[in-house]
């Protein structure tokens, strides 16, 4: 069987990684598997380098010395696996610093790979540390997808028809099945599909990436299968949180730059004139509640985020 890559880009959460690192180890004991972990480290300030180092010598670091982003960081990684590796085609597994590994998630998504050589990648069932189910499978967007998606429609209409038929809630997450994509915080994907397919696009620093190179994947090589009975625990956004503004600005910034890509200049525009608009709505609903005395702290860290956003996307 081939080997296995493990490849995690972190950016200041020293402690999650300890920890993700630990339950990969504690995942892959007594497996059979030749496995080697890559974490690119993103420029952190928190002493994650010094910390791998420490507890983990076996570990290769890498340290481009600025923050390369997801795409970037990974793709940094897959280079030199693809420059060593050779003929040996190893599985590959992108893993988010903030995932805990339940179990023998990794042997089990390795083994659904191995079984079915038409698919390009497995993903497992993901859930957040409060051990509730976070919704991970996807259908690929239309262009409507787009305009609510996480935008200020989709929270003034949670329950709209479309949100089910894109996030696959007419099959139970306790049933494997075939998806169009999945959350790109754990993914193991063949290599030979990366080598048809080609690397991430770094044009996206983040979000959207792991969309866009899955729906790569597919047309390159085959299918893409969720796993749920390979299950890991995600923290998620954790690096994300400690720059809020930034995290906004990068969703809408990738968000419109795949509408370009898929559809051309002028729908993204539309795109953005339409974040625009929510941003500008959700700017004027803070503000009154700042006037009703509601929450002030509150109210005032919201009206700078979105102004913020106003002025820079």
């Amino acid at each position: 069987m081939p080997g296995l890559r493990i490849i995690i880009v972190s950016w200041n959460v020293r402690e999650l990684l300890q920890a993700c690192l630990a339950s990969i180890e504690a995942s892959l004991a007594g497996s059979e598997l030749e496995y080697q972990i890559i974490v690119v480290d993103n420029a952190s300030h928190d002493g994650t380098p010094a910390m791998v180092r420490t507890f983990y010598p076996q570990v290769v670091l890498l340290e481009p010395g600025h923050n390369l982003g997801f795409a970037g960081g990974n793709n940094l990684a897959l280079r030199q696996i693809i420059a060593t590796e050779g003929e040996r085609r190893p599985y590959i597994l992108l893993l988010n610093p903030d995932i805990k590994v339940v179990g023998a998630a990794i042997p089990r998504l390795v083994h659904e790979l191995a079984a079915h050589p038409e698919l390009a990648a497995v993903g497992p069932l993901l859930r957040y540390g409060d051990e509730t189910i976070q919704p991970s499978r996807r259908r690929f967007p239309t262009r409507a997808t787009f305009f609510w998606e996480s935008t200020v429609l989709d929270r003034l209409w949670p329950a709209n028809p479309w949100a089910g038929q894109y996030r696959c809630a007419e099959t139970p997450e306790t049933v494997a099945q075939p998806v169009d994509w999945l959350v790109g915080a754990a993914l193991l994907v063949r290599s030979e599909a990366i080598m048809r397919a080609g690397l991430l696009d770094e044009r996206f620093f983040m979000y959207s990436e792991e969309l866009e190179w899955q729906a790569r994947l597919h047309q390159a090589w085959g299918g893409i299968r969720f796993v749920p009975d390979a299950v890991m625990i995600h923290y998620e956004g954790k690096s994300s949180e400690q720059a809020l503004a930034a995290r906004h600005l990068n969703f809408s910034q990738s968000r419109i730059l795949l509408a370009r890509i898929w559809y051309g200049w002028r729908w993204a525009a539309c795109l953005r004139s339409f974040l625009r608009l929510g941003f500008a709505y959700e700017l004027v609903n803070e503000w009154l509640k700042l006037r009703l005395g509601h929450r002030p702290e509150l109210r005032r860290t919201r009206i700078a985020l979105y102004r913020d956003l106003l002025r820079t996307l």
